[in-house]
């Protein structure tokens, strides 16, 4: 391997970070972590801004690469499908695949927990409470108040959406970077378990409130409770900026969400007790600097519309340990990684629209009885001709498919089953032989 034996550091010990340095160290590397944050694995739980993670097929396969799938699926619950409450609270489901293909839910910090332990058995160090003040990018220098400059072959900034590498890199080579923030905020929410400790809604399946400009999901945990997140404009007719009392809030949420309101008695305290966060997503022209690169939500965050930011993330690492397979030598390493993450800034820039897409989707869509159908037809079309038709969702959630593909190929499906919808009753024909017939024209 090019960087047997080589010092790597990793700016940040997040999901990425700690995977990464999982990766580096099976590839013989001597790895050190540096977390401006306090070790999370010594500090109480806190509620509020965790948004439960989505981990699908590109997560789970970098996790399987260096083996440790099975501790990570150990904490995670299996959502085969989407279930959407109505306004007068009635339910339809749509399985995101096929019924025992499923997304899982995990808690960010129960992850990122499980991930430095697994990191520091394989070796890795990883130093905590220690902010990056300076980096020197011609001497591959990191400057911290307590340890002082310390020098490594390479360095990884896996530091976040705030990244005080890409700042940096921004700052003394002038780097197009874009930092843009949606209309739309959100507040974490707790579904209690009920008093044996079990789910009081499904289990099995994300919960969506889809209501036009703004929803609510539910994730399960481990524990029986769900973990709810309200997305909502930050300012409007309907907004958080409007829910200023335990009044405004109940009222809201008797009209909007009347079904959930009774399933969380401690609504009020909840909601004015947890922090409000703002969703965004990260760009930048170039990833890497001499011998300092990016890595993860620190030059592709992305919004969670999706659940594809942490799957990305993890894909970024399996990825750059597959094409070390064909680097000879550290300088060889050095030279081709930029036109690695060149290529696979591609595919980050087309899963960061397709998660902008999937909001319109989850929030508006999901409600629609003609979306649904769509979805049916080709749900059915692809179980016929699987060779011929693989769901946009499923591409993106259930195989490898480069992004970049899967948003074009994505395209060309929407244009036919545009075409699709607008046959003359097509709710009464949709599973019919004319319907595929036509399909299968298109795709010729």
């Amino acid at each position: 391997m090019p960087i047997k034996d080589k010092n790597i550091a990793i700016i940040g010990a997040g999901l990425v970070g700690s995977l990464l340095s999982i990766y580096f160290a099976k590839m013989g590397a001597k790895v050190s972590v540096f977390e401006r944050r306090n070790d999370m694995r010594k500090e109480i739980v806190s509620a509020g801004r965790s948004i439960n993670l989505a981990l699908s097929n590109r997560g789970i396969k970098a996790l399987k690469e260096v083996g440790v799938e099975k501790d990570v699926m150990s904490i995670t619950m299996p959502m085969y499908k989407r279930i959407m409450h109505s306004l007068e609270g009635e339910l339809t489901e749509q399985y995101y695949g096929k019924k025992d293909q499923a997304i899982y839910s995990v808690g960010r910090r129960d992850l990122n927990c499980i991930l430095m332990d697994l990191a520091e058995r394989k070796g890795v160090k990883i130093y905590f409470s220690q902010q990056c003040s300076d980096l020197d990018f011609n001497n591959n220098t990191l400057n911290f108040e307590e340890l002082g400059s310390l020098s490594f072959d390479f360095i990884f900034g896996a530091d976040g959406a705030g990244s005080i590498v890409r700042k940096k890199m921004k700052k003394e080579f002038s780097i197009n970077t874009e930092e843009k923030f949606i209309d739309c905020g959100y507040k974490e929410l707790t579904i209690p378990s009920n008093i044996n400790g079990q789910h009081i809604i499904s289990n099995k399946a994300l919960h969506i409130w889809p209501r036009g400009s703004f929803m609510i999901i539910a994730l399960p945990n481990l524990d029986g409770t769900f973990t709810c997140t309200l997305f909502f404009p930050m300012k409007g007719n309907n907004s958080f900026e409007l829910l200023k009392n335990e009044t405004d809030l109940i009222e809201f949420f008797n009209t909007n969400f009347s079904d959930l309101s009774s399933l969380i008695p401690d609504l009020s305290d909840q909601y004015f007790r947890n922090p409000l966060a703002s969703l965004g997503l990260i760009r930048c022209d170039s990833w890497a600097i001499n011998d300092i690169a990016l890595i993860g939500d620190s030059c592709h965050a992305t919004v969670p519309f999706y659940g594809q930011g942490m799957n990305a993330g993890f894909e970024d690492c399996f990825l750059l340990y597959k094409a070390m397979q064909d680097f000879n030598t550290f300088e060889d390493f050095k030279l081709k990684l930029p036109s690695f993450l060149k290529k696979r800034k591609i595919d980050t820039d087309a899963m960061q629209e397709l998660s902008l897409y999937n909001f319109i989707v989850m929030r508006d869509k999901t409600a629609d009885d003609k979306f649904l159908l769509q979805k049916k037809i080709e749900a059915l079309f692809s179980k016929k001709h699987p060779d011929k038709w693989l769901p946009l969702y499923s591409m993106v959630t259930f195989s490898d498919v480069q992004y970049s593909r899967a948003l074009k190929i994505g395209r060309k499906q929407n244009l036919i089953m545009e075409k699709v919808m607008n046959i003359p009753n097509i709710n009464k024909i949709w599973d019919g032989k004319e319907v595929e017939d036509l399909i299968l024209s298109y795709l010729l």
